[in-house]
């Protein structure tokens, strides 16, 4: 099935949803401080796996204590889809657990 791009509003409303969230260049974008190298490097981990698990994947930069991600979709040409913002909620639920924020 194929996956349609988001309208302005749409999206707008759904960032409306998450704070911290917003979309930069085309793409979906967060960046999460953690407590330590470790914490961060945790998280990237975590997030893999659920990127894996919904068969869509962001870029994903660890940094010291840091992680970015940055998404769209490409089978939608390179637009904000459904799928960013389900990966995005998923990303949110778990962070808290790693102590990102």
């Amino acid at each position: 099935m194929a996956v349609e791009p988001l309208s302005q509003k749409e999206i707008e409303d759904r960032l409306a949803e998450l704070p911290g969230w917003s979309v930069e260049s085309g793409r979906l974008t967060r960046s999460y401080r953690l407590g330590s190298h470790v914490a961060a490097a945790a998280l990237v981990m975590h997030i893999a796996a659920l990127q894996d698990e919904l068969d869509h994947h962001s870029d994903l930069t660890l940094g010291y204590n840091t992680v970015s991600l940055g998404m769209n979709t490409h089978s939608a040409g390179g637009a904000v889809t459904e799928k960013d913002f389900a990966l995005a909620l998923r990303v949110e639920d778990i962070a808290p657990g790693h102590g990102a924020h």
